[in-house]
């Protein structure tokens, strides 16, 4: 035992020397204390090195810690260069700082790996899919062609009659004329009135009444019906019209007039046809009406006609009588039934 060791408080190194207590477990007082305890000669915190008692600062944690001879200064100069690699140590061992260079260095590959995973998305190119009769199946297809087919044909007729109304006379319409008027007539009549040089211009209201047998036997007469202003009302504010409503009256009544002279009497078999149109229509539009009340039937009708001419525009200078012109027709009879009888009264 030498003079520093005082026995209390001493405890056994790893290679069996003691070692005096404190925090450090420093050295003898010879200037080698320490060398056994640690392999490298590095002393702990706190040390006592040599015999002049200084006390050593530890070693930066960076790397092991070499051998120093006494006469060597406590502090480890600066580092004034990069840290050259060195093994790589636990985490206990190296500290934080080793950790953050772990850290770091594990840092890179990830980043890599990760841009190798993420790829650019490709754009998609558009498909360009059927639209219309192609988007159908072959079975509909099929259906929808037929269809076409079928109204195409029909315009086509349709358009090939109303042609032939209005062309010229030509060996067509003198073979198959009578086929032409029936499709025609009175639905499609063409009327080139208004692009003549003076077109229509006045008002027409058609108006009927009637002879009407009551339940009791007796006889009496209805007032009349504005069958004109019917139509105007069932027009006025519709969208869609229906070409009853537009056209079946105003062209049954030029009709008649077209074939009728000024007495009232038919001329050509066109007349007669005109007369039966009319009286159709009168008892249609009277039973409408409910003119024979119940238990009644309405045994004839008369017609008449308002004529009013449209007053002309300032500017023209143009003067027309506004006295109203009336026509009346004579009475015809017509069958419970509406059936027209061959005849008038």
């Amino acid at each position: 035992m030498d003079a520093y060791d005082t026995g209390s408080g001493a405890r056994q190194g790893p290679g069996g020397r003691e070692h005096p207590a404190g925090p450090g477990g420093g050295g003898t007082g010879d200037g080698t204390g320490g060398a056994s305890g640690s392999p490298e000669g590095a002393a702990g915190p706190g040390a006592v090195r040599g015999g002049s008692g200084e006390t050593a600062e530890p070693p930066p944690a960076s790397g092991p810690a070499e051998p120093r001879s006494p006469s060597e200064t406590a502090e480890p100069p600066p580092v004034t260069g990069p840290a050259e690699p060195g093994p790589v140590r636990d985490a206990a061992e190296s500290g934080p700082s080793a950790g953050t260079a772990e850290s770091a260095s594990g840092t890179a590959p990830a980043t890599a790996a990760t841009a190798e995973q993420v790829k650019p998305v490709e754009p998609v190119e558009p498909v360009d899919l059927p639209t219309g009769v192609a988007a159908l199946s072959p079975r509909y297809q099929v259906g929808a062609l037929v269809a076409l087919a079928v109204v195409a044909a029909a315009v086509c007729a349709h358009l090939g009659l109303v042609f032939l109304h209005v062309a010229p006379s030509n060996t067509l319409t003198k073979q198959h004329g009578a086929a032409v008027d029936e499709w025609v007539f009175p639905e499609f009549e063409q009327n080139w009135k208004l692009f003549a040089p003076n077109p229509l211009q006045q008002n027409i209201s058609v108006q009927v009444r009637a002879e009407v047998s009551t339940a009791d036997g007796e006889i009496r007469t209805t007032g009349w019906y504005d069958l004109s202003a019917e139509d105007g009302r069932a027009i006025d504010g519709n969208p869609v019209p229906s070409h009853t409503q537009q056209n079946e009256l105003r062209r049954a009544w030029d009709f008649f007039v077209a074939t009728h002279d000024s007495d009232d009497r038919a001329v050509g078999l066109r007349g007669t046809l005109s007369e039966s149109y009319l009286r159709r229509i009168a008892v249609l539009r009277l039973e409408r009406n409910d003119a024979a009340g119940p238990g009644g039937v309405v045994e004839r009708v008369q017609y008449r006609s308002r004529t009013t001419n449209v007053e002309p525009p300032s500017w023209s200078g143009e003067k027309v009588s506004d006295r109203p012109t009336v026509r009346e027709l004579p009475w015809w009879t017509v069958s419970g039934s509406g059936d027209p009888r061959e005849g008038a009264a």
